[in-house]
């Protein structure tokens, strides 16, 4: 018996073999595609770093930077203060010829300072260490050989004998050069009052964009710390360059640009210090025979002691019928022929920083948290307030009579009027307006300079 052919099942065979066919060609064919639109992309990225690395840049771009064509680079910077020691991250992002921008910033900080470790200097090294370890996590691997690491100290260290502070210094040169990131023969170093001035100049600046802005005005730093206070500003009058003393003007270079700053240190002018001045006492030296330094700026019943720079006082107030009046009467003859009237400030927009902006919060004329503005004869207002009320009943504070009125005066012997508005902060753009972001800017930039000079 002849069989049937089973027409049916080869007309689905034939139509069923071409289809799946052309199926296998179109999932290849899209395979390829991505594939090759996956290794164009990567190559793409590849040779923009590449060739970003042969321009001198600072750092390498990170996957996924490359393609939105801006850069991205880290500063370390190691404030050695003299009560600790503060590590700040700093994370970078630049546009192609745009002025960087901050992205990001870590911070830690141990005590006690380096100079507590003068006389052993190897017990120096486990902070130090730790402090790096907290670098190597913040900053990406890729980024470690490029990023710049240093240490710059202050007020500590300056006082310490100079064979002493030398010998620290070099230990934690050793700890630095045998990490994973750039180090160069300057990596530690002790800052002058003015180089402190100054890089907090360029951190206030940065962070209020006058420094990305050309041709915006930019605005004037005072600090006041407790050995020294600081003032800059960039001049914008002749009279000015013309008539500064020796000393207060330096130049800075920065973003292609020349800057001449009027900027000064006044070493013993900072709160701690002018406290024990007003008092009578010598910087490091104990008094007398143990005598007590009586002041008129203390409340008349007053005893009691202060510690600065170990060693003790035994201090007290004395009877008086106007305290503000002979308080003040104290302090001018403290800051007689010490301090540069300058005409200028006033047509400046200041920012004021540290026990200005400290003294201003205990008394209420701003905002702890948030800090503020006022303006310079609000100080005066609160020290005639505080000192009035000090005659007659004690002050939780009992130097709040004698800082205010030292503040107030020091601010008008700078050539302040008293109707001369001061912003008083402690970040902007929820960034710490410390010296810190300043001096690693200042540092990466120089050596952007020295990499590329013709740029």
């Amino acid at each position: 018996m002849r069989k049937i052919p089973n027409n049916g099942h080869l007309k689905m065979t034939k139509v069923a073999y071409p289809l799946g066919l052309f199926i296998c060609l179109f999932i290849y064919v899209a395979y390829i595609k991505w594939h090759w639109a996956s290794a164009t992309q990567a190559f793409f990225s590849i040779t923009e770093v590449a060739s970003g690395a042969r321009r001198g840049q600072q750092a390498h771009s990170p996957p996924g930077t490359a393609a939105r064509g801006h850069e991205v680079f880290y500063g370390i910077m190691f404030d050695a203060g003299s009560t600790g020691t503060r590590v700040h991250i700093f994370q970078f992002a630049r546009q192609p010829g745009e002025t960087p921008t901050l992205t990001h910033e870590t911070f830690k900080a141990l005590k006690p300072g380096l100079s507590a470790y003068a006389d052993d200097v190897e017990k120096s090294t486990s902070g130090i260490q730790e402090l790096l370890d907290v670098a190597k996590q913040d900053v990406p691997f890729d980024f470690w050989k490029a990023t710049p690491l240093v240490l710059k100290a202050t007020a500590g260290l300056r006082l310490l004998p100079g064979e002493k502070a030398q010998k620290l210094l070099q230990k934690v040169k050793e700890v630095f050069k045998a990490s994973p990131f750039l180090v160069g023969d300057d990596c530690v170093s002790i800052m002058n009052g003015t180089d402190e001035g100054v890089s907090a100049w360029i951190t206030v600046n940065f962070l209020t964009g006058s420094l990305k802005t050309p041709g915006r005005s930019s605005v004037g730093m005072l600090d006041l710390g407790g050995g020294s206070t600081q003032i800059t500003f960039l001049p914008r009058l002749e009279d000015t360059l013309q008539t500064s003393p020796p000393g207060y003007l330096t130049s800075l270079q920065m973003f292609n640009r020349t800057y001449k700053l009027y900027s000064y240190s006044y070493l013993g002018l900072g709160l701690m210090s002018a406290r024990l001045a007003i008092l009578g006492g010598m910087e490091g030296k104990p008094a007398e025979d143990g005598k007590e330094l009586v002041s008129p700026c203390l409340s008349p019943g007053f005893t009691g002691e202060w510690e600065h720079a170990e060693v003790t006082y035994r201090i007290s107030g004395q009877k008086a019928v106007n305290l503000h009046e002979l308080c003040a009467s104290r302090v001018l003859e403290i800051l007689r022929n010490k301090v540069h009237r300058t005409e200028e400030v006033k047509d400046v927009d200041f920012y004021a920083f540290s026990y200005y902006y400290d003294l201003a919060a205990n008394v209420g004329l701003i905002d702890v948290e948030k800090g503020g503005s006022l303006v310079v004869g609000d100080f005066d207002i609160a020290a005639k307030y505080v000192c009035r009320t000090a005659e007659t009943r004690p002050q939780g504070n009992p130097f709040l009579c004698m800082d205010l009125t030292y503040i107030s005066l020091l601010l008008q012997e700078f050539g302040f009027p008293e109707n001369k508005v001061l912003k008083l902060t402690r970040n902007i753009n929820n960034v710490e307006t410390s010296w810190a972001l300043g001096a690693v800017f200042h540092y990466i930039d120089s050596l952007s300079r020295q990499k590329s000079p013709a740029l």
